[in-house]
């Protein structure tokens, strides 16, 4: 099973990191941030996201808003 890439049906990434090859495609994006032990752009809000920290320290910041 494939993991169509989201720019290509329409879907919305939440990315904003300059030059992300992973944009879009969900599949890579997890996997990249997982092996880091870090959370994809979608789970933050528009604010934090900004911020490119996608630390477990940071999630539980921006979700105590």
């Amino acid at each position: 099973m494939g993991c169509p890439n989201q720019n290509a049906t329409g879907g919305r990434c939440r990315c904003t990191y300059p030059g992300c090859s992973r944009r879009g495609n969900c599949c890579q994006c997890v996997a990249y941030h997982r092996e880091r032990g870090e959370f994809t752009a979608c789970f933050f809000s528009a604010e934090a996201e900004g911020s490119h920290d996608r630390s477990w320290a940071r999630l539980c910041q921006d979700r105590s808003r």
